[in-house]
């Protein structure tokens, strides 16, 4: 792999990183995730002004994916609600990997090659290791974590089939963005109201830079996957948990304790191994 191509995979999975520190540090999850939603719907629909549309086959796709999208959203605001970013996070990014292979093994009836069976064995062994807490096991932020997880699993592969059918990947991204941008706001409102939704309040900027910053790297991940492996790319933004780790304990005060930094790396070293 090139190494601007690694040098771009490396800074978008600081980014990624970056915009989930952001919304574990926000006072009202919901709403700072809400806002991101719409700050990635106006700059998709912005941007889909100047692409052809994708492919009547992969719409439906692209609306699947848009309903898992919130459901990840959900899921994930939960999860920061109890746990702490350099536990949540490396939980549900580093399960998704590990997921999309045993689903393709009973679904798809791929057969699991034994390193990719090393790659799931590590990966639950960290996952594992960071659901403890001293000995006592995390159990509030475990469920939803994996929830998240699965949701990731879930619209990564309506998605790869849905971009598939597009004939214009890149197209098909914006488009479900876009859509998954408005489907947020409307959850919101259904859950709240829209008055507090669009009442201006300390942490809207940062919020909005927040939905940007996602956008930016998932962009950047499209275009490395056009210019190297896919399982390559896929696997080195995975390092992603690695600087949530570091994160969390620098910018909120986690404690980043020498068994979490190895839960961590074992993580890390499964997706790669998986890729």
């Amino acid at each position: 792999m090139p190494i601007h191509i690694i040098s771009l995979v490396l800074f978008a999975a600081l980014l990624h990183a970056g915009w989930n520190a952001l919304l574990r540090r926000g006072a009202d999850r919901l709403w700072s995730m809400t806002i991101m939603c719409i700050a990635i719907a106006v700059t998709c629909v912005v941007a889909a002004a100047f692409m052809v549309p994708p492919a009547a086959a992969s719409w439906g796709y692209a609306v699947l994916s848009a309903v898992l999208h919130v459901g990840y959203n959900l899921f994930l605001v939960r999860s920061y609600r109890v746990g702490d970013l350099g536990q949540v996070y490396p939980i549900s990014r580093g399960s998704s990997p590990a997921l999309i292979a045993l689903g393709a093994a009973v679904f798809a009836g791929e057969s699991i090659a034994p390193g990719v069976l090393l790659g799931i064995a590590l990966v639950s062994g960290g996952i594992i290791s960071l659901a403890f807490r001293g000995r006592q096991l995390s159990v509030p932020s475990l469920p939803y974590a994996l929830g998240t997880g699965c949701f990731i699993a879930a619209y990564s592969v309506v998605d790869g089939i849905g971009a598939r059918l597009s004939g214009a990947p890149l197209a098909y991204t914006v488009w479900m963005c876009a859509l998954w941008g408005v489907l947020m706001p409307m959850v919101y409102i259904g859950l709240r109201d829209a008055r507090s939704l669009f009442s201006v309040r300390p942490g809207i900027f940062s919020a909005a830079a927040g939905g940007l910053v996602s956008l930016l790297a998932y962009g950047i991940v499209i275009y490395a996957m056009n210019e190297a492996p896919l399982g390559a790319v896929s696997a080195l933004r995975e390092t992603s948990v690695l600087f949530a780790a570091l994160i969390g304990a620098i910018f909120l005060g986690e404690t980043l304790t020498a068994r979490r930094i190895l839960a961590c790396a074992v993580i890390v070293c499964g997706t790669i191994i998986i890729g």
